[in-house]
């Protein structure tokens, strides 16, 4: 078979396929408005864009420059991507005493997530990847993932199975492993945001890989955000205004370890099998590590029972795109 993409490649993939488009901008309504500020590069992984409205043009590249600073900071942190990276050395070792506070932090919204969810959103899915992985790298694209095999693994993955405080961390299995691919790049945008609104900043947007609206447009209007189904980019997206708000999508044919696209990255961490490709959920809500936590689980999950935890979860609201359009549950 082909050589697979990379985990790198492939959530950079993930990201372009997700569904979620920035909108071009309205015309002015007349009024001078503060000079724009852009970055783009890359945060693990992912295309990632900032864009806000400063009157002092050199002020605002140094605050740029300071939150991709402390973005690269965080990504020390939670990267698959770089070995050296803390949440690469808790997966080695399966222990890590004194963790960094923002890996706590993190780790804490995962368990509101996991709770939330009845256990679907569920970091330590990471053992799930490397089996479909390997499977798939060595067998071909057309061989079935054996069910004995996906049995075997299915004993590392549970988060009960964590033991986390503010002193240590520690898997109580040998060869458990974390995936904090459905959080960190919210969460690193919600930093971002917080530094951000700091500085003073009423109107900028952010994507770190997913995206948070601050304010409105300095044009007075809402930011406009693209919903668009799998594989659909020829079909017109659905618009959704976004004020003070995040948007995260996850859409299952982001990566396909196989050529019907049933095998793909979001595992369910239950029974091991993937999510449906033909549909990509989108969560909005006040920050980007929740909405990415929910788009994450909700890709897995009936529409009811999405329904049922929008009803817990206050503030939110999910949208399903497939091919037919996009609705809002």
């Amino acid at each position: 078979m082909k050589s697979l993409p990379t985990r790198r490649k492939f959530v950079t993939i993930t990201a372009a396929a997700a569904g979620v488009g920035l909108l071009p901008f309205g015309a002015s309504r007349g009024k001078e408005r503060p000079p724009l500020i852009e970055w783009r590069g890359v945060s693990l992984g992912s295309v990632a864009a900032i864009r806000l409205y400063h009157p002092d043009r050199e002020a605002g590249q140094r605050l740029i420059e300071r939150v991709v600073a402390e973005a690269r900071r965080l990504e020390t942190i939670f990267t698959l991507y770089e070995t050296d990276s803390v949440l690469c050395d808790l997966n080695r070792r399966g222990v890590l005493i004194a963790p960094p506070a923002e890996l706590v932090d993190l780790l804490q919204q995962c368990d509101r997530a996991w709770h939330l969810t009845g256990g679907v959103f569920d970091p330590t899915v990471q053992p799930l990847w490397t089996c479909y992985y390997k499977h798939f790298a060595e067998a071909g694209e057309t061989s079935p993932l054996p069910a004995e095999q996906l049995d075997a693994t299915l004993h590392l993955v549970g988060w009960s199975k964590v033991r986390l405080s503010r002193d240590q961390i520690v898997f109580e299995k040998p060869g458990m492993g974390l995936t904090l691919n459905g959080i960190a790049q919210g969460y690193i945008t919600d930093r971002v945001v917080d530094l951000l609104r700091e500085a003073g900043l009423e109107s900028c947007l952010v994507d770190m890989g997913e995206i948070r609206a601050v304010g409105m447009h300095p044009d007075g209007k809402p930011w406009n955000a693209a919903l668009q189904g799998p594989s659909d980019a020829a079909k017109k997206p659905t618009t959704i205004d976004v004020v003070n708000k995040a948007v995260a999508t996850s859409a299952a044919d982001g990566f396909q370890f196989d050529k019907s696209g049933q095998c793909n990255h979001i595992f369910n961490p239950v029974t091991g099998r993937c999510a449906d490709p033909s549909r990509a959920l989108s969560v909005i809500s006040d920050t980007a590590a929740f909405a990415d936590t929910l788009s994450t689980a909700f890709a897995l999950m009936e529409n009811q029972q999405i329904i049922e935890v929008l009803k817990r979860a206050g503030g939110t609201r999910a949208f399903v795109s497939t091919t037919a359009g996009t609705v809002e549950l």
